[in-house]
């Protein structure tokens, strides 16, 4: 007998390193392929937004080189260029002429944009202001024509840009650069326009250093960034120039938003940099797809097709033992077996029914008459799934108790990411578990909404500790929320209050209180470590889970 267990201790072995070896080659292999065509499909995207660019730039540049001598002060100098710039590329928002004006210039300015149909003959700041003119002692910016011409646009002429935040330094840097210069993201148009670019090429006088004005483009952003291709593998941003922290992001109707980068080093993004206007412009690239995940199934596949092949052929040499063991141990065997059987039959039963006890509470205390539906909805949803949590990693743990540090886990606390935690890695019991998860989600779904001390949301520092020692044991926590008051932080609910005034407290044997002080919020909860530990459950969990043993 111990022969046969000697060999077929060694098939499992080979087997399961078999298995093994091949599981880690597929997933080395998918992931590699995966790598590969999500890398070569962003330097095509790359590859063609540049292109795209360079035609924009060279538009702007061809348009700049049709002009011979130009006049400032005309009004119609887009004139001759409508059919060349319409044939060469459409997709700009605007296309304008903006002349450098001397302060003596102004009345033919004037006369120019009347000539021309225009409204409004005034030269006025950006924002249609009135500007004082005669304090001039240099040249300012003014629109005197723009393409296309409708009743939006046609309000643009007469307009300075000298004085404007973004445009404004872009003409200064065009003019000491003497080439193609663009400016940071601004909205087009007016201020809550689409978010776009505008590139802008200075037009000299012939045979003078002087400039004469600039030709000027806008482009929406998201046609130059290619992001609406619905079949690519990835998604695509750009990062703000204006703050590395912050992204530009199209949504599928092509409207760009700003948002905060991710937070986590560990989100898997790629950045290609291309050029246009002078500058370098760095696009980040999302995979649509967890390559990684997709790698671990294939892996996991091809493990237990491997596993199962050696289950197979251990099987047949498990059957050979199996039908030469006596009688007398199998009954011992199975007589053992229904015993502990039933002992964790009936410590299931138990767990169950406490736990559909505490989330019919919980459905019961969320969905009380004249509560908001959504905010029902939202807060139950947390509340099972914080129980859900803690069922897991009892399960994990074998209901022997659980971290308290794996009670902080994104997947059940929101907000988890503002939360500093200080305090030993005590494991607490299966009955505390529950009540603090249900705590702790409790405190954290209520921190959302305080803004109006400093501007920010509140940071959240938790700290526990154990004092004493024995049976006189203490377990001290503390939740501690800054940058809120009463007049900002969510109220609690109903249920809330009664969990953190009583359920917590009573479950644990312990006292709480809640406060506000000047700059924060505070809840505490004292309890003995006898109850918050429990050795009692603990000992029959492990007294349960003991592997079975041969006349038992």
């Amino acid at each position: 007998m111990v022969r046969l267990g000697f060999v077929i201790g060694f098939v499992a072995v080979i087997g399961i390193l078999l298995s093994g070896v091949a599981a880690w080659r597929a997933h080395d292999q998918e992931l590699a392929i995966d790598r590969i065509a999500l890398s070569r499909a962003i330097d095509v995207h790359a590859s063609l937004v540049q292109e795209r660019l360079i035609q924009r730039e060279l538009l702007a540049r061809v348009a700049s080189g049709l002009f011979r001598s130009p006049s400032a002060t005309q009004a119609n100098m887009l004139h001759p260029l409508r059919a060349s710039i319409y044939a060469f590329k459409t997709d700009f928002v605007l296309a304008a002429w903006v002349a450098r004006l001397e302060s003596g210039e102004f009345p033919q300015a004037r006369d120019a944009l009347a000539a021309a149909g225009f409204p409004n003959l005034r030269i006025r700041s950006f924002d249609d202001a009135s500007r004082d003119l005669s304090s001039l002692d240099k040249p300012i910016d003014v629109i005197m024509d723009v393409e296309p011409q409708n009743a939006q646009t046609s309000a643009f002429p007469g307009r300075s840009l000298d004085q404007h935040p973004i445009l404004g330094p872009m003409f200064a840097r065009a003019i000491q650069t003497r080439t193609s210069v663009v400016s940071d993201p601004l909205n087009l148009m007016e201020g809550d326009g689409p978010i776009g670019l505008v590139i802008a090429t200075p037009v000299f006088q012939e045979n003078s250093e002087t400039a004469a004005g600039f030709i000027t483009f806008s482009y929406k952003l998201a046609p130059l960034m290619l992001t609406n291709d619905e079949l690519s593998l990835f998604s695509v941003v750009l990062k703000d120039p204006r703050n590395p922290a912050l992204e530009l992001v199209a949504d599928d109707d092509g409207n760009v938003t700003s948002r905060p980068g991710p937070m986590a080093d560990t989100v898997q993004r790629v950045f290609r940099t291309v050029a246009f206007g002078g500058k370098d412009w760095t696009l980040g690239y999302y995979p649509k797809t967890n390559a990684t995940h997709r790698a671990q199934k294939l892996a996991a596949v091809v493990a237990a097709i491997g596993l199962a092949l050696t289950s197979i052929i251990c099987g047949l040499f498990g059957y050979v033992a199996y039908n030469n063991l006596r009688l007398s141990r199998e009954i011992q065997v199975r007589i053992g077996f229904e015993r502990r059987l039933t002992a964790v039959i009936d410590e299931l039963n138990h767990r169950v029914k406490n736990i559909l006890a505490v989330i019919q509470s919980i459905v019961t205390r969320t969905l009380r008459h004249g509560s908001d539906i959504e905010v029902a909805r939202e807060l139950l949803i947390g509340r099972i799934h914080a129980m859900s949590n803690v069922v897991s990693l009892l399960s994990e743990s074998q209901w022997q108790g659980v971290k308290m540090r794996g009670l902080f886990e994104a997947r059940a606390i929101p907000h988890v990411d503002r939360i500093a935690i200080h305090g030993p890695d005590i494991t607490v019991s299966a009955r505390a578990a529950q009540s603090l998860s249900l705590l702790f989600f409790e405190l954290a779904s209520h921190s959302d909404e305080g803004l109006s001390l400093v501007g920010k949301h509140p940071h959240i520092v938790v700290n526990w500790e154990v004092e004493g020692e024995g049976e006189e044991a203490l377990f001290r926590f503390r939740w501690e929320e800054f940058n809120t008051s009463a007049a900002t932080r969510r109220e609690d609910s109903d249920f809330g209050i009664i969990l953190l005034d009583r359920v917590a407290p009573e479950a644990l044997g312990g006292i709480s209180k809640r406060y506000f002080t000047d700059v924060s919020y505070v809840y505490e909860l004292a309890a003995p470590m006898d109850t918050v530990v429990d050795l009692t459950e603990r000992d029959r969990t492990m007294q349960i889970s003991t592997p079975l043993k041969p006349g038992a």
